[in-house]
């Protein structure tokens, strides 16, 4: 469970002001003195309150800058509060974060690091080792160090990571938007499995449809404040759509049952 209660994220920005190019600047310089350096604050989230209970998968939705990477790392204990709390019946994990990925090490080196950095015991990490592999997909590229990984290589074997444990809140930022379909609807069918172990996930993805299949509630967010949260996730999504001037999201009934078919299988696999 999480409580979001009256939440304010402040980013405090150090600069040396916005008159470099000023003939007093200039003289300044010539002169030898220093200027004061400034101080540039950013309200990143401003009084944001919600409840997520567990068994939610919760979408965080928004255009770039509206503050959902920032609500993550909040929840998650990343980034202190201006003001406000956050409270969580678990330990947070923010994907990308708690299976941080060393490059100079070999993928087995950080999926075992990784493992045993959220708690599972050596004899658990043995017994998960190979699922995580065959989960992530990179395949021989497991024993290379992992400079020579793509980016959605190290992305999918972050995922593989921490989806190996459950989690009391997992936070997931635009993990599922590598990978091919079959990758994808097994990251589907694995936040399905964490939902029903009574974790809560919340998930951002640009990708709208990734939401509707995932999501059983939205939080829409705009400058760093709620515009809309509920359980009506289609009909949130379609409204931000319109405030946005987005797409409109593609919901063809045999696609969609093709993509719920292919979680099922994905589940009995893991």
């Amino acid at each position: 469970m999480v409580v979001v209660d009256d939440l304010h994220v402040v980013y405090k920005i150090y600069g040396r002001g916005h008159d470099r190019g000023t003939a007093a600047a200039s003289l300044l310089r010539i002169l030898g003195r220093k200027r004061r350096a400034s101080i540039r604050e950013v309200h990143a989230l401003r009084g944001m309150s919600f409840v997520a209970n567990r068994g939610d998968a919760v979408g965080v939705i928004g255009r770039n800058g509206s503050g959902k990477s920032t609500l993550l790392r909040a929840i998650a204990g990343l980034l202190p509060a201006e003001q406000g709390n956050v409270y969580t019946t678990g330990g947070a994990a923010l994907l990308g974060v708690n299976a941080a990925l060393l490059e100079d090490l070999t993928g087995e080196r950080n999926v075992i690091l990784g493992c045993l950095a959220m708690g599972m015991t050596k004899q658990q990490t043995k017994e998960k080792y190979q699922s995580i592999v065959d989960f992530s997909g990179v395949g021989d590229f497991i024993d290379l160090t992992m400079k020579t990984y793509s980016s959605g290589m190290g992305s999918r074997l972050r995922f593989a990571i921490a989806a190996a444990k459950s989690h009391e809140v997992l936070l997931i930022d635009e993990a599922l938007a590598t990978g091919d379909a079959e990758f994808q609807a097994k990251s589907h069918a694995r936040i399905q499995e964490l939902r029903s172990e009574a974790g809560t996930v919340f998930l951002v993805a640009h990708n709208l449809e990734e939401i509707e299949l995932t999501c059983n509630r939205v939080i829409w967010l705009e400058r760093g404040q709620i515009v809309e949260q509920g359980e009506d996730v289609i009909s949130i999504v379609d409204r931000y759509i319109d405030a946005s001037g987005g797409q409109p999201v593609l919901r063809d009934p045999v696609t969609r049952r093709r993509i719920k078919d292919q979680v099922r299988t994905a589940a009995t696999t893991w």
